[in-house]
């Protein structure tokens, strides 16, 4: 049961790269472009998001809940996003975003608490 887990968070990880740099990186990479052209970049990179996430929930939904699958997305994206706006943004470290991960920690809690017990 484990090993479809891991396999499963391994593939978000790597979603969650690619849907982070699709969303966001346009904003400092192509400000001086059209939108246009930032969209059409920005879904050419989401085309790579979709090959990891796809799959990933498919290996997911077999040992998860669909509960359980969107808790741990948005555990990995704030895992991806906090670095990404740190060092790739030039973001300054906040601590709302402690304050959003101790709060999606509770989300864990909740969601995997049958389990827990």
């Amino acid at each position: 049961m484990t090993r479809p887990i891991f396999f499963t968070i391994g593939l978000l990880i790597c979603s969650n790269i690619f849907m982070t740099f699709a969303w966001y990186a346009h904003l400092k990479e192509l400000s001086n472009k059209p939108w246009m052209i930032a969209a059409l970049i920005s879904w050419g990179v989401a085309f790579f998001e979709y090959m990891f996430q796809v799959p990933a929930n498919r290996i997911g939904y077999t040992v998860l809940s669909i509960g359980q699958l969107k808790i741990i997305q948005e555990v990995i994206t704030l895992s991806v996003f906090v670095p990404f706006s740190l060092f790739f943004m030039k973001e300054p470290l906040k601590m709302d975003y402690l304050w959003a991960g101790l709060c999606l920690m509770g989300a864990v809690y909740f969601i995997f608490r049958s389990k827990l017990v």
